[in-house]
This record gives structure tokens, C-alpha cells and sequence, in this order.
């Protein structure tokens, strides 16, 4: 059943939400109607409003560091998990974006774990070796006495 005609400043209005890229959820909340209505609207004039799967931005400020690195299997399982949703039908461009976005973080966090991994290695060697010299440098000391 049709709810009330638009008005044509109502859809000017519409038309310059979808223009600033307002989150679908938030052009509703401005015209106090249902996401489905204001989609429908949207299609019959022909406008790709974006849609909003998650309702909190989040900036570099906001995020928590953890207080130990997930593994690279928990990397791993991060991205099977995007390629996976990646597989399902009729997914929008910004749920592609975010899952895009999921496998590179995934990618890269691997590849970073990998070097921090090494580099521990090669700091745990030098601070064997450093040790070895202590000693070594204290043998040819009491050997010169």
C-alpha cells in the first residue's frame, strides 16, 4: 500500500542527501520513514543511496590496541571469514568495500607478523651473542690477570 505522495521539495531534499552520501539510515531518520521507503523512493528516481551496515563511525583515535597480537591463524581465519561473505549473492558496493578493506588489513597484518616474528628472532640472537661476549671478553680478562 503507497504511503503519502512526495512533495517536490521533499524530493530536492532527497536528492541532495543522496548527493552528500548520507547513509540511507539517517536520510530515513530526516523524513521519519521506513529504510524500505526511502529505497523505494531512491530507486524510482533513479538514485544509489548508500547504505549503512554499521552505525558507529570509528577513527584512529577510537580503536583498542589489543595487549597481544593475534596469531597468524587468527589472521587467517579473519580473512576465510571475509572470503567467505564475499561469496554470498547481492551483496552492495559497500559491504564489497568493507570486505575488500577486511582481506587487505588481513593480508598486510600477516605479512607485518611475519617481519615483527623475524625480527624478534634476530633480536633474541643478538642478545645471545652479546651475552657470549660478555663472557668471552671476561675468560680473556682473568686469562691476561
Amino acid at each position: 500500500m503507497p504511503g503519502k505522495p512526495w512533495s517536490a521539495e521533499e524530493e530536492a531534499e532527497l536528492r541532495r542527501l543522496v548527493d552528500a552520501a548520507e547513509p540511507l539510515n539517517i536520510i530515513a531518520s530526516k523524513f521519519g520513514m521506513s529504510e524500505g521507503a526511502v529505497r523505494e523512493k531512491c530507486k524510482r528516481l533513479g538514485l544509489r543511496v548508500v547504505v549503512s551496515t554499521c552505525r558507529r563511525k570509528i577513527t584512529t583515535r577510537e580503536i583498542n590496541l589489543p595487549v597481544e597480537l593475534p596469531s597468524v591463524e587468527e589472521a587467517l581465519k579473519i580473512l576465510a571469514g571475509a572470503l567467505e561473505a564475499a561469496a554470498e549473492p547481492d551483496l552492495d558496493q559497500v559491504e564489497i568495500r568493507r570486505l575488500h578493506v577486511v582481506a587487505t588489513l588481513a593480508k598486510t597484518y600477516k605479512e607485518l607478523l611475519a617481519d615483527y616474528i623475524n625480527y624478534r628472532d634476530i633480536e633474541a640472537k643478538l642478545v645471545e651473542m652479546e651475552k657470549k661476549y660478555a663472557r668471552l671478553a671476561e675468560k680473556t680478562q682473568s686469562n691476561a690477570s
